[in-house]
C-alpha cells in the first residue's frame, strides 16, 4: 500500500519554494508594457530649443528629399530585400507608383519589393513630419564638453526654461531627459550643480511639473556607489522640490569594462541595477568609450566589433525579464555631404554627386548598424545627426515590415489554438514564442511601421487585448469568454 506525503512535510518544502519564487517575480517582473522609444537623439545643451524635435524633422525632411526623392532611390541605397526586383527609376510606369496609393495589396501581390520599398519610403516621410523625434536627450556631457562653471550654470538654466515652454507649447517629444556629466573624483561636483539647477529651474517655471518621460543619464558608470549617489540626490531633491516620491528616474550608460565586471570578478551589471532602488527605466550601451576602455584602436570602433556584442550581452543577460529597456550606441560616421554651396554659389555635377554617393554610403552603414541591433534585440539606438532619422526609421520598418507576413501567421495560429505548441511551416512554436510576437506587434505600432487598422487586422486580436500587452492575459481574457 503506497503512503501518502506528509500534508506539513510538503508545507515545509513548498514555503521555502513559495518565498523564492516571489523574490524571483519582484526581481523579474518582465516587460512593462510600456512603448519604447526607438532611438535617443543626442544635442548639446547649448543648443537646445523647445522646437528642436521640429526643426530637427525639417532637416532630416529636407535630406530625403534632396538625396533620395523617390522610393527606388532609397531602397537602392540601403539595399532593401530584393531591390533587384524593382523597376528602374527613370522607367518604371507612373500607374505603378499611382497604384501603390491607391491599391497598396494589389500591387504587394505582383511586387511585394515594391510594396515594401514604397510603404517604408511613405511611412518614413509621414514619421518626419509627425513625430521626428521620439526621444531626446539634452546633452552635458560629450555632446557638450567642460566649460567654465558660470557657462554651464547658464546653460543648465536656459534649457530648462526651454523645456518648460515646450511643456507649455506641447513641443517636446514623447520622451525627453538629461545626460549629466559622471560622477566621477573631477566632474561629480559639476554634474550634481547641473542637475539641481536644470531640475529645480524647470519645477519653478512649471508649477512643479516635469515633462512626461523625463530621464537623468548617468554616463561612465563604474561603481554602484554612483548609482546610490544619483538615488540619494533624487530623493534629497523630491523632497526639496515637493515632487512625489520615486518622480525621478535614472537611465544607466555601460560603457567602461568596470561597469560589465567589477575587480573582483563580480558581474557588475546586476549590482547597478539594485543600487538605483526601482528608478531605473533604462541601459544604454556606449561604443565608443567601452570600444576606447578595450584598446581598441580608433579606426576599428564601430557597433558591429565583437567586444561590443561581448558586452552588449552581458547587458541582456543580467536585464532580461527586469523589464530595463536596452538601448544600443551610436553611428559616428554622419551623412553629410563634403561640398556646401557658399554664398550663393552653385554646386557642379560632379560636386552633387559625390554627395549624394557620401550620404548613400553613410545611410547604408548606420542602416547596417540598426539592422544588427534590431537582430540581437536591441530595439533603440543613439542618433546624433538629423539625417540619421531617415535611416532610423527604414531600418525599423523594413525590419517589422519584412517579416510581417509569417508574424501574423504564427500569431493568429498561436492565439486560436490556446497557446498550444503549435507548428506553423516548419517553425515549431511555444507560450515564450507567445509573448515575443506580441511584443513584435506591440513594438511595430509603437514606432509606426504598422497603423493599427493593419495591426488589429493582421494579429487577429481586439483593441483591447493589443493594449493589455500580455500574452498570457490575452488567453485568460479569451477562455473567460
Amino acid at each position: 500500500m503506497k503512503q501518502s506525503l506528509s500534508d506539513e512535510a510538503i508545507e515545509r518544502i513548498t514555503e521555502g519554494l513559495q518565498q523564492a519564487n516571489l523574490a524571483s517575480i519582484k526581481d523579474y517582473p518582465g516587460e512593462t508594457g510600456r512603448r519604447q522609444p526607438v532611438h535617443t537623439v543626442y544635442g548639446g545643451a547649448h543648443l537646445f530649443k523647445a522646437d528642436s524635435a521640429a526643426r530637427l524633422g525639417k532637416v532630416a525632411e529636407r535630406a530625403l528629399a534632396e538625396y533620395a526623392s523617390d522610393f527606388v532611390i532609397l531602397a537602392q541605397a540601403l539595399n532593401l530585400p530584393n531591390v533587384d526586383q524593382l523597376p528602374d527609376v527613370l522607367s518604371y510606369a507612373q500607374d505603378l507608383k499611382a497604384r501603390l496609393v491607391s491599391d497598396p495589396d494589389s500591387v504587394r501581390e505582383e511586387n511585394k519589393a515594391a510594396w515594401l520599398a514604397h510603404t517604408i519610403y511613405s511611412r518614413v516621410q509621414e514619421k518626419l513630419r509627425r513625430e521626428p523625434v521620439e526621444d531626446f536627450r539634452i546633452d552635458f556631457e560629450d555632446g557638450y564638453g567642460n566649460r567654465p562653471d558660470t557657462e554651464e550654470d547658464g546653460h543648465a538654466e536656459s534649457a530648462a526654461i526651454e523645456v518648460a515652454e515646450g511643456i507649455s507649447a506641447g513641443t517636446l517629444p514623447p520622451f525627453i531627459g538629461i545626460r549629466i556629466k559622471p560622477f566621477n573624483e573631477e566632474l561629480r561636483a559639476r554634474s550634481v550643480r547641473t542637475l539641481h539647477i536644470f531640475v529645480s529651474t524647470v519645477l519653478d517655471r512649471t508649477g512643479g511639473k516635469l515633462p512626461d518621460n523625463f530621464v537623468v543619464t548617468l554616463p561612465k558608470i563604474t561603481a554602484p556607489e554612483q548609482v546610490v549617489a544619483l538615488a540619494d540626490l533624487f530623493d534629497l531633491l523630491e523632497k526639496q522640490t515637493g515632487l512625489a516620491p520615486g518622480s525621478l528616474k535614472m537611465e544607466m550608460m555601460i560603457e567602461t569594462t568596470q561597469s560589465i565586471i567589477r575587480s573582483d570578478g563580480r558581474i557588475n551589471l546586476p549590482l547597478l541595477l539594485q543600487a538605483a532602488r526601482g528608478r531605473c527605466t533604462a541601459a544604454h550601451f556606449g561604443t565608443y568609450d567601452y570600444t576606447a576602455s578595450c584598446s581598441i584602436t580608433a579606426a576599428h570602433q564601430h557597433m558591429m566589433h565583437s567586444a561590443c556584442d561581448f558586452a552588449k550581452h552581458m547587458m541582456q543577460v543580467s536585464f532580461a525579464g527586469t523589464g530595463i529597456w536596452l538601448s544600443d550606441g551610436a553611428t559616428n560616421i554622419m551623412p553629410v555631404g563634403p561640398h556646401r554651396a557658399v554664398e550663393g554659389a552653385v554646386l557642379t555635377q560632379d560636386q552633387i554627386d559625390e554627395n549624394r554617393a557620401v550620404v548613400h554610403r553613410a545611410w547604408k552603414l548606420h542602416y547596417d548598424h540598426i539592422q544588427h541591433s534590431l537582430i540581437g534585440g536591441f530595439y533603440q539606438g543613439w542618433d546624433l545627426h538629423p539625417a540619421q532619422l531617415v535611416t532610423r526609421y527604414a531600418a525599423a520598418y523594413a525590419f517589422f515590415l519584412g517579416s510581417l507576413d509569417a508574424a501574423s501567421e504564427r500569431l493568429r495560429n498561436f492565439v486560436e489554438k490556446a497557446a498550444k505548441a503549435t507548428l506553423v511551416g516548419d517553425v515549431f512554436d511555444d507560450a515564450a514564442t507567445g509573448q515575443g510576437l506580441l511584443n513584435y506587434f506591440l513594438r511595430a505600432l509603437n514606432c509606426g511601421a504598422l497603423t493599427e487598422a493593419e495591426g488589429l487586422r493582421l494579429s487577429g486580436l481586439t483593441p483591447e487585448e493589443l493594449r493589455f500587452g500580455s500574452f498570457v492575459k490575452i488567453l485568460k481574457n479569451r477562455q473567460n469568454l
